[in-house]
């Protein structure tokens, strides 16, 4: 799988712990920056992965900031984005099988590296389970397409 990653300066260390653990994985990583801990913007990086995944350039996308609120809150202004903020692996999980979200935004100072392991892993793992949730999920992509968000 292909994924686009991205952090600020507060999620640079988280970020690049993730980044080594999706290689391990064996997915193709995108990393879109931040390059340092220097303090820069985070919807610049936002933007950019959320753009990759609307795209088609990359399958999924995971997002990094101190708290995840701002790196969420910005991908999802993107069309065809459904960033999902988690804080444990049963919202990673469900994020994926009800929402098919294709961003994973993370709190980087607020969990631990162990617990975003496994968040990481579970939500690539997990698949959409379709059903009642395409319903709802098509409802998300109809009002972007007609309210041309």
């Amino acid at each position: 799988m292909k994924i686009a990653i991205g952090s600020d300066h507060r999620g640079f260390d988280a970020k690049e712990r993730v980044v080594a653990l999706l290689r391990q994985l064996n997915h193709e990583v995108v990393d879109l920056g931040t390059g340092s801990r220097d303090s820069c913007d985070y919807p610049d990086f936002s933007f950019a992965v959320a753009r990759t995944v609307a795209g088609h350039e990359a399958d999924r996308g995971v997002l990094l900031c101190g708290s995840g609120v701002g790196v969420s809150i910005t991908a999802n202004k993107v069309a065809g984005v459904r960033a999902a903020l988690c804080h444990d692996e049963l919202t990673a999980e469900m994020s994926r099988r009800h929402n098919d979200a294709n961003v994973l935004c993370l709190p980087a100072d607020l969990i631990g590296d162990a617990l975003m392991k496994r968040m990481v892993e579970v939500w690539l793992a997990t698949d959409f389970e379709g059903g009642r949730h395409s319903r709802r999920v098509n409802k998300i992509i109809g009002y972007e397409k007609e309210h041309g968000c």
